[in-house]
C-alpha cells in the first residue's frame, strides 16, 4: 500500500481544543502526514505559540487561532482567517470538550453522586461537547460542502458506547473517590448519532463524518486508578497521548475514503468485553 494514501500534503486541517493532551498530539500527527495544521483553543496567545513549536519542530505550516466553540461568531472570525490563509478547509478534528472536575478532593464523592449532580455542570457540558461541535461542523463543515470534499472528525470516547465502571474510582481501602458523571458519557453517545447523522446528510456532497472513540490516557492519575484501568483492559495499559496519532491520520487521509458515518475504537481492547 502506498504511503501517499495517508498523505494530507496541500491539505488544511482544523483542531478544536488544541492546547489539550490530545488536541496537541492530533496536530502533530496531521502536521507530520503534511497538512497545514490550524491549532484552535480559547487562548490564542498560546495557540500562536504552540503553532510556532510545530513549525519549528516539523518544519510545517501551521498557526494558532482563537476559538471559542460556543460561539458563532467566533468561529466566523476564525473560518474568515483560514480561508484568508490557506483558501480551503479539508479536516476539521472536533476535539474540545470539557469532562467534570471538583475543586475540593475530599468533597468530589458527594459531588459527584448523580442524585445531587447539578443541572448547571450538566448544561455546560452540553454547551461545549454537544452545541460546540455542532456549531463548528456547521461552521467550517459547510466550507467543505462547498468544495465537496473533506473529512471530520468528532471525538468522541468509549464512554459514549459502555457506561462508566465507577469501581474504577474506588481505592483499594473501599472509598469511593470519584463518581464518573453522567454529562460526559450523554454528550459523548450525542456525538456519536451526530456523526451519523451528518454522515448521511452531506454523504452527497462528499464529505466523510466519522467518530474517533479513545480510551483512557495515562496522565498522572492516581496509582489505584491506573493499575485498575489497565487490569481492566485485554492490552493491560492505559493509552499513551501518542496512540491515537495514527487513527486521526487515517481518517482525515484518503486512506479511508469509503469510510463514513463510522466510530473507530481505540482503545486497548476496552470494550471487548
Amino acid at each position: 500500500m502506498s504511503n501517499a494514501l495517508f498523505s494530507l500534503g496541500g491539505k488544511t486541517a482544523i483542531v478544536t481544543g488544541a492546547l489539550g493532551l490530545l488536541g496537541r498530539e492530533h496536530c502533530r500527527a496531521l502536521s507530520e502526514a503534511g497538512a497545514r495544521v490550524v491549532a484552535c483553543d480559547l487562548d490564542g496567545d498560546s495557540c500562536a505559540k504552540f503553532a510556532g513549536e510545530l513549525r519549528e519542530e516539523l518544519l510545517c505550516e501551521a498557526i494558532g487561532q482563537a476559538l471559542d466553540v460556543t460561539s458563532e461568531e467566533s468561529i466566523r472570525r476564525a473560518r474568515g482567517a483560514v480561508i484568508a490563509r490557506f483558501g480551503s478547509i479539508d479536516v476539521l478534528v472536533n476535539n474540545a470538550a470539557i469532562n467534570d472536575k471538583f475543586e475540593s478532593p475530599a468533597a468530589a464523592a458527594d459531588q459527584s453522586r448523580f442524585e445531587v449532580y447539578p443541572l448547571k455542570l450538566w448544561q455546560q457540558s452540553f454547551d461545549v461537547n454537544v452545541t460546540g461541535m455542532f456549531l463548528c461542523c456547521q461552521g467550517f463543515g459547510t466550507v467543505m460542502a462547498d468544495q465537496r470534499r473533506g473529512s471530520i472528525i468528532n471525538i468522541a470516547s468509549t464512554y459514549g458506547i459502555v457506561a462508566p465502571d465507577q469501581s474504577l474510582y474506588r481505592a483499594s481501602d473501599g472509598t469511593q473517590k470519584f463518581f464518573k458523571t453522567p454529562s460526559y458519557p450523554a454528550t459523548k453517545g450525542a456525538v456519536l448519532a451526530f456523526t451519523r447523522f451528518l454522515a448521511a446528510y452531506w454523504g452527497r456532497v462528499g464529505v466523510r463524518v466519522n467518530a474517533l472513540s479513545p480510551g483512557g490516557v495515562e496522565n498522572a492519575q492516581d496509582p489505584y486508578f491506573v493499575e485498575q484501568y489497565a487490569s481492566r483492559t485485554p492490552l493491560g495499559r492505559m493509552a499513551a497521548p501518542s496512540d491515537y496519532r495514527g487513527a486521526v491520520v487515517y481518517l482525515a487521509s484518503d486512506a479511508s475514503s469509503y469510510m463514513s458515518g463510522a466510530n473507530l475504537i481505540v482503545d486497548g481492547g476496552w470494550t471487548a468485553w
